[in-house]
C-alpha cells in the first residue's frame, strides 16, 4: 500500500509542475507560509498581486498577474486555485400537493425503502448530530426543510445563513434545457422513470409534470437546486440531524478549491459530525486534501461523490484517504450507467431517479450527488449512537452487489448501503470489510 507521505510527495511534483506549464497566466494562488507572523500582504506585493481571502493554517488565496515558479521567503508551497462545478446532473419537476407533517412523503419511494431506511428510524433519527452540507445556495423556507437546518455560512458574501427564511429562490425563475441535451446521465431505456417509482409517485399525489414542456431539469446550471435537493434527502433519511449549509458555489455551480477546503474546516470548528461534499475535482488539491485531513483528525466524517463520469479515474475528495466515496446504483442494485467506481467508491447508495425537495417544490433527478446524500445520512444515524467506527459499520453493513455488476466486481467499494442493518450490526472492530481497504493508510 503506498503510504499517504508517498502519495502526498508525487502529488506536490504534479502541481509544481502544473504551475511551472501555467506560470504564464494570471491566476488565483493559493499560498501557505512557515508561519502566521510571515507578512503576507508584503509577499503578495513583491508578485505584483493582491491578497484576496485567508483561512486557518496560514493559508491565503492571492491573486497575481502570472504564477511564481519559485517560492519566495517565508512561503512553504503555492497551489493553484482549481476551479471546480457541481457535477452535473439530470432530472425533472415534479407537483405534491401533500402537507409537509412528519417525514416528508417522498420518504416511502422505492429507493429509501431498498436501503430499509424507514426501519432504520426505530433505532435512530441522528437526533444531536450536524452534517454540514458544503454546496450551493438552499432554499431554507422550503416546507421539506424547516426546522431542519442550523446556522450556516455563505463564504462567496462571507455572511450567516440563518435556518429564518429570508430571501428564498423561485421555482419560476430556475432555467430549462430540452432533453436532448441532458445525455450525460442514463436515458437509453424508452421511459424516463423506472417502473417502480413511476408506480410510487402515481399511488401519492404527486404527479409528473409534462416531459413535452420542457420540464427537464437544467443540467448546465446545476447550482440552482442542487443543495436543496441534498438537503431533502438528508431530513428523509436523518430527520432529527441538523443541516449546516455552508454555501460555496453560485447559482451556475461554480466555485474553487480554495473556498471548499476553507468551508471543510469551517465546518469542523463549527461542530459538524459529518461532512457532505455532493462535489468532485478531477485534479487533486493539497488544501482540499489538508482540510479533509484536519477533519478526520478531528472524528469527523467525510462522505464524498464518487462522480458522474462512468470512469474509474481519481477525483478527488472521493479517492482520497479516509473519505467515504459513494458510487451510484438503481433499484436493482445494477451500477448506474453515469457513476464513477474504483478507487472513487468506499460503497454504493441508490442514485437514478431520486425524489426529493426542490426550490419552490419537487423534482427527481439522478447522480452521484443524491447517493452521496444518501450515505451522509447513514453516517449520521450510526454517529447519533457511537462515536467511533462510522466507517466500519457502513462497509460491514453494505450488501454486496458484485453478482449484479460482474463487469465492476470489487469496483464498487462494500456494496450498496442497508441502513438498518448499520444501526444493528455488532461491529467486528479487527475487520474493516471495504473493497478500497483506504482506511488502512496511517494519518
Amino acid at each position: 500500500m503506498i503510504s499517504r507521505r508517498i502519495l502526498r510527495i508525487l502529488f506536490t511534483a504534479g502541481v509544481l509542475l502544473a504551475i511551472t506549464a501555467r506560470a504564464a497566466s494570471a491566476a488565483n494562488i493559493i499560498v501557505q507560509t512557515a508561519h502566521n507572523h510571515v507578512d503576507i500582504n508584503a509577499i503578495a506585493a513583491s508578485l505584483g498581486g493582491t491578497v484576496l481571502d485567508s483561512m486557518p493554517g496560514n493559508n491565503y488565496l492571492l491573486s497575481v498577474p502570472s504564477t511564481p515558479t519559485t517560492l519566495p521567503p517565508g512561503v512553504v508551497s503555492i497551489e493553484i486555485d482549481s476551479a471546480l462545478t457541481l457535477p452535473r446532473f439530470k432530472g425533472a419537476l415534479i407537483q405534491s400537493s401533500v402537507p409537509q407533517a412528519g417525514l416528508p412523503w417522498y420518504a416511502a419511494q422505492p429507493a429509501m425503502q431498498l436501503i430499509r431506511g424507514g426501519a432504520a428510524l426505530q433505532k435512530s433519527t441522528g437526533f444531536g448530530v450536524i452534517i454540514a452540507d458544503i454546496d450551493s445556495a438552499i432554499d431554507v423556507s422550503h416546507p421539506a426543510l424547516r426546522g431542519h437546518l442550523t446556522t450556516g455560512h455563505d463564504f462567496l458574501n462571507g455572511k450567516s445563513l440563518s435556518a429564518v427564511p429570508t430571501a428564498t429562490l423561485s421555482q419560476s425563475t430556475a432555467s430549462f434545457l430540452d432533453q436532448s441535451t441532458a445525455a450525460i446521465l442514463d436515458q437509453s431505456t424508452a421511459s424516463f422513470l423506472d417502473q417502480s417509482t413511476a408506480s410510487f409517485l402515481d399511488q401519492s399525489t404527486a404527479s409528473f409534470l409534462d416531459q413535452s414542456t420542457a420540464s427537464f431539469l437544467d443540467s448546465s446550471n446545476p447550482g440552482h437546486g442542487h443543495a436543496t435537493m441534498v438537503a431533502g434527502i438528508l431530513v428523509a433519511l436523518a430527520p432529527d440531524a441538523l443541516i449546516m449549509p455552508l454555501r460555496v458555489f453560485d447559482d451556475t455551480g461554480t466555485g474553487d478549491s480554495f473556498q471548499v477546503a476553507k468551508a471543510i474546516r469551517y465546518a469542523v470548528q463549527n461542530g459538524a459530525q459529518v461532512i457532505n461534499l455532493s462535489l468532485g475535482l478531477s485534479e487533486f488539491s493539497p488544501q482540499v486534501s489538508a482540510a479533509v485531513d484536519y477533519a478526520i483528525r478531528n472524528n469527523v466524517v467525510v462522505v464524498s461523490a464518487a462522480g458522474n463520469s462512468n470512469s474509474g479515474a481519481p477525483q478527488w475528495p472521493a479517492a482520497l484517504p479516509g473519505v467515504i466515496g459513494v458510487a451510484a446504483t438503481d433499484l436493482d442494485d445494477a451500477k448506474a450507467t453515469f457513476s464513477n467506481y474504483g478507487v472513487n467508491a468506499f460503497t454504493a447508495a441508490p442514485g437514478v431517479n431520486i425524489i426529493t425537495a426542490y426550490p419552490g417544490g419537487y423534482a427527481i433527478a439522478s447522480g452521484t450527488s443524491f447517493s452521496c446524500a444518501f450515505v451522509a445520512a447513514e453516517a449520521a444515524l450510526i454517529r447519533s449512537m457511537m462515536t467511533t467506527g462510522t466507517e466500519i459499520a457502513i462497509a460491514q453493513s453494505s450488501v454486496n452487489i458484485d453478482l449484479q455488476n460482474p463487469d465492476f466486481a470489487g469496483q464498487l467499494g462494500s456494496g450498496r448501503v442497508d441502513f438498518y442493518a448499520a444501526v444493528t450490526i455488532q461491529i467486528q472492530t479487527n475487520v474493516i470489510s471495504t473493497k478500497k481497504n483506504k482506511h488502512n493508510d496511517t494519518k
